[in-house]
């Protein structure tokens, strides 16, 4: 009932700061796209914060580093997010603005906890993990509720996972976030009135990358849940691959703009947005789906999940690789 009344509590917080923060961003001409506000991920943010600062101050476990580790790189790529959508900035200069945080959140003793690997591998094992998590959401990104819906079912998944390893605090932060994703989804639903912008975006990415690393998955003996938070990530990690082929095999860089994202090709098909997002959404619940199974699962049975699930996604890149967009 506590995190019930915390996700709610953090909705509508956030439908009041998305439509506030709205207002104000069109009356001021600041942070918006021709006439959209881009102040998604900023209200999504302050809800959080104030929800765990209100409801309960001993949830947001300012003592802890790990709590405050996230919540401040978290707030930190936020910030760079902001200078991105005021002004937008070189890849090189986003790259370093990441790695900076990712650093931060490193130093609070947010990272990878493989066993063998000594250290250094675990950070850079860390750094690739939240670096990939945190531009596969601002890829996804192309569309009304493209990212806002999938983050909701992913931020509920790791909620699951962190209750049956009795992780109060995160489950504490994942109710916040889904609550405070859905207020906003509200305004992001096609066709959308406002925007998560390279702010929320990133924002987004990089909380469920640094979320999904505090979380137990395994026991020694259960190895093949170690693949939880990649399955629950799924789909914006094969989002991003599925964009990182095409333009390699057209010769493109892959930083470089194009229309070949799945929910585009999506929308070439249905021409809906509506129908489109709804399918980027089905596709997402089915990778959290298996992420679960496959943390409750025996080894065998585990490995038989992520087995359907590389096999759906080949099935999906086929499909969408006979989709064909001009540009």
């Amino acid at each position: 009932m506590t995190f019930i009344l915390l996700f709610f509590f953090s909705f509508i917080l956030c439908f009041v700061l998305t439509k506030l923060l709205g207002f104000f961003s069109l009356r001021y001409n600041l942070l918006n796209n021709k006439g959209v506000p881009l102040i998604g991920g900023i209200a999504v943010a302050i809800s959080i914060i104030a929800v765990l600062a209100v409801s309960s101050p001993q949830s947001l476990m300012i003592k802890s580093r790990i709590m405050l580790g996230i919540l401040l790189s978290s707030l930190i790529m936020l910030g760079f997010g902001i200078i991105d959508d005021l002004r937008e900035v070189s890849i090189l200069t986003k790259f370093i603005m990441q790695v900076v945080a990712c650093v931060i959140l490193v130093i609070f003793g947010v990272k990878t906890q493989i066993i063998y690997i000594g250290n250094v591998l675990n950070f850079l094992i860390t750094l690739l993990w939240v670096l990939g998590i945190t531009n596969a959401f601002n890829h996804l990104d192309v569309m009304d509720g493209v990212a806002t819906g999938p983050g909701i079912i992913i931020s509920l998944g790791f909620f699951w996972s962190a209750f049956l390893t009795g992780n109060i605090a995160i489950m504490t932060l994942i109710a916040s976030l889904a609550g405070s994703l859905a207020g906003f989804f509200m305004f992001n639903f096609p066709p959308a009135k406002v925007y998560l912008g390279n702010a929320g975006s990133h924002f987004l990415g990089f909380i469920l990358a640094a979320i999904a690393i505090t979380i137990s998955y395994a026991s020694c003996q259960q190895e093949v849940a170690l693949l939880t938070p990649i399955l629950m990530l799924g789909f914006p990690i094969l989002d991003t691959l599925f964009l990182i082929i095409a333009r390699i095999k057209r010769g493109q860089p892959i930083f470089k703009k194009s229309n070949d994202h799945t929910v585009l090709l999506l929308m070439h098909v249905y021409a809906s947005k509506r129908k489109s997002m709804f399918v980027i959404t089905l596709l997402s619940l089915f990778f959290v789906i298996c992420a679960i199974t496959t943390s409750q699962a025996t080894n065998a049975a585990g490995a038989q999940v992520v087995i359907l699930a590389v096999l759906f996604s080949v099935y999906l890149y086929v499909r969408m690789n006979r989709i064909r967009i001009d540009g």
